[in-house]
């Protein structure tokens, strides 16, 4: 069994690939003070569901943007999975050519992303994460990652606005059904996923103009299946994208 852990600023995504297929994802909150224990005792019982022992992993991979809760999450490696954690760092450990300025500078969960994406389709191929923060990772023609673009993302949006007025409440996620708001509720969603949806189409438009009329979008993250129906531009959603390039990294990383 293949553990492949993508540990994001607001959330980490752990899932667990038996060689065929992903078995099961689960997401938790990133908390940089949750001890090697902890995420023991978080982690077990969900393996226990899903019917998975800690004993049947043999590698760990990981991407991660929070370098504090890194040496927990290697430490809970050796002690229950009885494996040594495999980081991906940068596009040079799987020869993955980076045009970005300066290469070491690309998130390793955008790297990721990109090998996912290879996997799957011919490029140029854009991936909108929806994440703490939304990017856009940009792979050209000739199959190296080109660079993107970053958006604070729904959550971050939405938690702001609330925050800084006094009558404004807390809405779900959710699209309504007409862009003219009847009411707070409505209005705000209007604004906010709908106006946000939008906002992703026009980037990703002067993307493709940018990179080719044959481009690929793809979309994932915790957040992404809230927007592939809503955005014209993605073509599809793959929750399990980021996982799914970790995995194809993992042997490169031993």
């Amino acid at each position: 069994m293949l553990w492949a852990i993508d540990i994001g600023n607001t959330q980490t995504n752990v899932g667990v690939h038996d060689g065929d297929q992903w078995v099961v994802s689960w997401r938790h909150e990133t908390y940089a003070a949750r001890t090697e224990d902890e995420i023991a005792g978080m982690l077990l019982p969900l393996a226990e569901l899903a019917g998975l022992r800690f004993s049947d992993c043999s590698v760990a991979v990981f991407a991660s943007v929070v370098p504090p809760v890194d040496t927990n999450w290697q430490r809970f490696c050796e002690k229950y999975l009885g494996v040594v954690a495999r980081f991906l760092r940068n596009g040079a450990q799987v020869g993955m050519q980076v045009t970005y300025d300066p290469p070491h500078a690309v998130g390793a969960d955008r790297i990721a992303n990109a090998l996912g994406a290879l996997a799957r389709f011919e490029p140029p191929i854009v991936v909108v994460d929806f994440g703490t923060a939304t990017t856009f990772d940009c792979v050209d023609a000739t199959g190296a990652y080109a660079g993107g673009a970053i958006m604070p993302g729904i959550v971050v949006s939405l938690d702001s606005l609330v925050g800084r007025t006094a009558k404004l409440p807390a809405v779900a996620l959710e699209a309504p059904e007409r862009a003219v708001g009847r009411n707070t509720v409505e209005s705000l969603q209007s604004g906010v996923v709908l106006g946000y949806a939008d906002a992703i189409d026009g980037l990703a438009r002067r993307i493709k103009s940018e990179l080719g009329e044959y481009t690929t979008i793809l979309a994932t993250g915790g957040l992404g299946r809230v927007f592939v129906d809503l955005c014209e531009m993605i073509d599809e959603h793959d929750p399990v994208l980021t996982l799914e390039g970790l995995r194809l990294a993992a042997d490169q990383l031993a």
